[in-house]
This record gives structure tokens, sequence and C-alpha cells, in this order.
């Protein structure tokens, strides 16, 4: 059988590059070639033990790449398309896939949880992924690196539906990685006037004004509360998203809101994370507090769009590039926080 260099996962901290047998179509599958792999807080958490997969395993679940190969009877595909892939596969039958909710699929198997994922030369796409539409094909005008990272990209999209950004709104974004400032992107893209951040990183404030934010605050020395009350004229901001999870900064978001305000938490925090919340802020208020996971293809085929048609800029967003024989410090630099977006590129 033919071999193909991947990055298998056996337990925390402990990921080898080795030759592993290449995956084959069968019947309603897909194989594809792997020309880029982004990297994702995710995999870092993978790897020091805080979420749990299918040991030994390839991991890494944000993919673009060219179909190698069709199973028999894979239809609207051609070997050598350039596609992504949605990693998150619905079952289409529980209460909630029913209900149009596919990112919270009640079993949700997922591309580097579940399935061997995108650290590889060669990914297979599962007949009911295929199935489910979770191969996206790609127009000319996205570079596979750029089109690596729309599975981040949708969660933002999914996150931005689920804050009703209004025209006019201002922003408040706790936290300026990646996903932050993608939020920053799109946030001006639904309508809102004025975008904050909050952010301890000095080079990530500094990032943040340049991708056109409003104002960046330190919350290590400011008090955001303040802060976001002067901005808005002293009402409180409309939106507030959680792009960091820290259970502490969002207490301070939450009372940084305006009555009637959306606070959507957007990113995960460790597990048994709380935070106080007082319930008459809520009540009196009429706050609207809403959480955001995942997407789904349709989230997925939204941000292939918004990418090529320049609303989002991916590029700037990737300032890491490696080979898959550097997965460990890929790895490493992601954990750092160095830089913002990092991606394992592939070439023959």
């Amino acid at each position: 059988m033919a071999k193909m260099p991947a990055a298998v996962f056996y337990a925390p901290g402990d990921i080898r590059l080795e030759e592993i047998e290449a995956p084959t179509a069968g019947p309603g599958e897909v194989v594809v070639r792997v020309r880029a792999a982004g990297i994702c807080g995710t995999d870092v958490r993978i790897m020091k033990g805080g979420k749990k997969v299918a040991a030994p395993i390839v991991i890494g679940h944000e993919l673009a790449g060219e179909i190698s190969s069709l199973g028999e009877g894979v239809s609207g595909f051609k070997v050598g398309d350039r596609v992504t892939v949605e990693p998150v596969i619905p079952c289409g039958k529980c209460a909630l896939c029913l209900r149009g909710r596919r990112n919270i699929c009640l079993t949700r198997p997922t591309i580097g949880y579940e399935y061997d994922g995108a650290f590889a030369k060669y990914v297979r796409v599962p007949a009911s992924g295929v199935a489910a539409g979770n191969v996206i094909a790609l127009p000319e005008g996205i570079s596979f690196e750029e089109a690596a990272i729309t599975e981040p990209l949708a969660a933002v999209v999914n996150g931005i539906d689920r804050c009703n950004i209004q025209l006019g709104d201002t922003v408040l974004i706790l936290g300026a990685g990646p996903i932050g400032l993608a939020h920053l992107q799109l946030s001006r893209a639904a309508g809102a006037t004025h975008v904050y951040v909050s952010e301890p990183n000095d080079e990530r404030r500094q990032t943040t004004l340049e991708f056109g934010a409003d104002g960046v605050i330190n919350p290590l020395s400011e008090d955001v509360v303040a802060k976001a009350k002067e901005w808005s004229g002293g009402v409180g901001v409309d939106v507030v998203i959680v792009a960091a999870g820290v259970p502490a900064a969002m207490e301070a978001g939450l009372k940084a809101l305006r009555k009637g305000g959306v606070f959507n938490i957007f990113a995960g925090s460790p597990p048994n994370s709380t935070f106080a919340l007082e319930p008459n802020i809520v009540h009196y208020g009429e706050l609207i507090v809403t959480g955001s996971s995942g997407h789904t293809a349709a989230h997925m085929k939204r941000a292939v769009d918004l990418i090529t048609s320049g609303v989002i800029d991916a590029k700037r967003l990737i300032t890491h590039r490696f080979q898959l024989a550097e997965i460990q410090e890929a790895l490493g630099a992601r954990q750092a926080l160095t830089g913002l977006k990092h991606v394992v590129v592939m070439p023959d």
C-alpha cells in the first residue's frame, strides 16, 4: 500500500511525524491532497490534554487542497478540483439537525478528532460528510492558504449572525487574536459604525489598530466598562463579542453593554470556568446573552465568498508558515501566541 507523511497524535505531548498508509476512497468518499492546513487553538488543547480525541489519530481540521480520488457514486466533483472541507459532520437526523442547527448536532464526529485529519499529505472525507455537502468547491480567486482558514472564519460568520449587528452599531470585541480580528472585519461588513477592542498583548493591540479598530485598550491597566461608556456617550455599546475565553473579562464585558444589547460568548473557556452574572443587569436591561459554536457547510461557503470578494482580508491574518516536518515548532508558535494565524503548507 502507498505511504504518506503524517503528524500522528498519540497522547498529550506526543505527536510523531510518521509514514502511514495513505487513504483510498471507498464508496461515496473523497480523498483530498492537502495543500495547506491551519493550526487551531483546539489543536494546542489536544496536545496539552485539554480535549480528548480518538488517539492515535492524525489531527488538524482546517484544510484546503485538490481532490485526488473519488469513490464510487460521488458526483459533482472531479479529480483535480480545488476544495476546502467542512470538518464537522452532522448526522442530519437528531433533533438539532432537524431544526437546522447542524453545527451543534448531538453527535457531530469531526475530521481531526474522530477521523484522521489534515496534518498529512492526504485526508479522506467520509461518505457521510460528502453526502452532507461538506466538500466545498473553491473559486480561482482564493489561494489554498486562504481557503485553509475558512473553517475558523466560518465560525466567525456564525457568531456575527447571532450578534444581529445593526447599521450604525457600536461593537466591543474582547480579544485581538486572528478570531477577534476576523470579528472586527465582519462587524464592519455587517454595518457597525464603531468597533473597539480590549486586548492585553502589546503587539496585538497595535495590530488591531492596523486592522482599523476605532480604539483599543489594555484591560490589565484600563477600566473596560468605563472606557466602553466613554466610547458610547455614556450609554454602553450595542454588542460585546467575547473572542478570548477569559471569564474575568466576561464580567466586565456584560456591564459594558447598553440596555437591549447583545452579549455573545464566542470563545471556549477552560473546563468548569465560571463568571459572576448579576441577574438584574440582564433582567432590567433586557440584555440578550447568547453563544456561538462552530459552523455548518453553509457558513464555510459564505466564508469562501467573503474572502474571494475581499470583504475579509485573510492574507493579513496569516503570519507564519511551516512545513509538515516542522509541526512541533508550528504548534509551539501557536501556543505561544506568536503572530496571528499559523498555516502548514504542503507543496509537492
